[in-house]
């Protein structure tokens, strides 16, 4: 019994000094990701807007720093670090405010931007301290592909050749991929290296991952650095590729094969890459980050088709390996990394009626459900939430056929084959675009195919000074922001 007294005690104590931190902390690294499309640039944007225009329009009903009248205002102020590149704020707003609103450019790369929030503490012990507050939060944005790569730390080149053979020689990949499979397979592993030929099958593999993304809507990219390479673009450190028929390659000849054959770089640049690329990022920016939101577009795959889905599936599946914190995980093993809360947001939920939020959130659940439960045990605080960062439609009901029922109404956005340069959306509207399963598709849901979720180009009238409107960015805030002000 007095065990038992004893580990409460303690549990107590525990959750007092955790308590004591959070509120005496004054800064937090946010991090932002998602893969590319998935709608960073319009969140971070979002965000800033809400909080520095904050009682400009704004609704920010369930960030009770807001709704208790703690929260006094909000700026943009120099970010810490001068060799990232500043995220484009004014741009971004400027976009969605012009007389023809459009979606912000997408960002290529890591960047970064600092807020300053003023603020009232009346829980914490700063209150017995002074009277204002300022939270500093430093949001970097990054991109998930880059995520992606993680796993490449735990396999040789070897293992990480054969993986990617598997995925390029299983359809939709197949169809694209044949004649550099062949290219590659001609190849004697261990003949003098061509540094030309290199090159250019590795802007071959460069153009079917581009084609793998963009164009088929797949989502398991590797290396991610290949599609958004920032400021490696046209480095030979991106100039590798997955090698074909390793079955007929003897063990220790490739175990011995010299650095300048064709295998031997081929081996040095995946090496390097792990490196000089993928392990210092984590180095340099995801070991202190201690707040986290991925995005996905849970509904962009669901139009693309099975495919498609099953490899935003097997993405988020990696990505989260990146947040796997237990003693046996690689990131425990090389880092020390702190996030304590990890938001999953399901983005543009506003491309489906309101009665179809809840189905969007327990989707994105379904998919990350397997290291969810793993993160769950490993002690993160964790929430899933279907947003829209800058709302583009009206939801409302009309009548079909004597039977009421709900529709969004929008400007639909051309696609790239109906863009012009004069012309960039359609008329406006009303639409009901269909059901979102709220568990993994089966067989049937690809048969029947009841949806087409159309994308929208943001709402016009829009005014640099007034917050943009939203679907939940209250509660994303309250999520990440409003322990820290208490």
């Amino acid at each position: 019994m007095a065990l038992i007294k004893k580990q409460q005690l303690e549990k107590l104590k525990g959750k007092a000094n955790d308590l004591f931190s959070r509120t005496i902390d004054q800064h937090i690294n946010l991090a932002v990701t998602g893969l590319s499309r998935s709608g960073k640039t319009a969140f971070i944007t979002s965000l800033v807007n809400q909080l520095v225009n904050e009682g400009a329009n704004s609704h920010l009903n369930f960030f009770d720093p807001v709704h208790q009248g703690n929260f006094i205002a909000a700026k943009r102020v120099p970010q810490k670090h001068y060799h990232v590149p500043r995220f484009d704020y004014e741009g971004a707003i400027s976009a969605l405010s012009n007389e023809t609103p459009t979606w912000p450019e997408p960002t290529q790369g890591i960047s970064e931007l600092r807020l300053a929030i003023r603020y009232q503490p009346k829980q914490s012990l700063l209150k017995y301290a002074t009277d204002m507050a300022t939270l500093t939060i430093d949001i970097t944005d990054y991109p998930g592909e880059w995520l992606l790569d993680l796993p490449m730390l735990k396999q040789t080149f070897e293992q990480w050749s054969v993986k990617m053979l598997e995925l390029l020689c299983s359809e939709p990949r197949l169809n694209h991929s044949k004649a550099f499979i062949e290219k590659v397979s001609k190849i004697d592993p261990f003949s003098v290296a061509n540094e030309e030929v290199i090159a250019e099958l590795a802007a071959e593999y460069t153009q079917l991952l581009h084609k793998f993304r963009y164009e088929l809507g797949l989502s398991v990219i590797q290396p991610g650095r290949f599609i958004l390479p920032a400021e490696l673009a046209g480095a030979p450190i991106l100039e590798f590729f997955p090698f074909a028929n390793f079955n007929n390659i003897d063990g220790n000849d490739y175990q011995n094969a010299k650095d300048d054959s064709f295998i031997g770089m081929l081996r040095a640049r995946y090496i390097e890459y792990k490196e000089r690329v993928v392990k210092e990022f984590y180095q340099k920016h995801f070991s202190r980050f201690d707040r986290q939101i991925v995005l996905a577009d849970c509904l962009t795959p669901l139009n693309n088709g099975e495919h498609s889905f099953a490899d935003l599936e097997m993405a988020m599946s990696m990505i989260l390996e990146s947040y796997s914190y237990g003693r046996s995980g690689i990131l425990s093993r090389l880092f020390a990394p702190k996030i304590d809360k990890l938001l999953f947001a399901a983005t543009k939920a506003d491309h489906v009626t309101p009665e179809q939020h809840q189905s969007l959130t327990d989707l994105l659940n379904q998919l990350i459900y397997q290291s969810k439960h793993q993160l769950n045990y490993e002690a993160i605080e964790m929430k899933s939430l279907a947003i829209a960062s800058v709302k583009a439609t009206k939801s409302g009901k009309t009548v079909h056929q004597g039977k009421e029922i709900p529709v969004i109404q929008g400007r639909k956005l051309k696609t790239n084959d109906e863009l012009s340069p004069d012309v960039q959306v359609e008329e406006r509207i009303t639409i009901f675009p269909g059901a979102v399963p709220s568990n993994l598709p089966d067989k049937t849901y690809w048969q029947e195919k009841g949806f087409n979720f159309i994308s929208f180009a943001p709402i016009d009238g829009i005014a640099k000074n007034q917050a943009l409107p939203h679907v939940r960015m209250d509660q994303v805030l309250q999520f990440l922001l409003a322990d820290k002000m208490l």
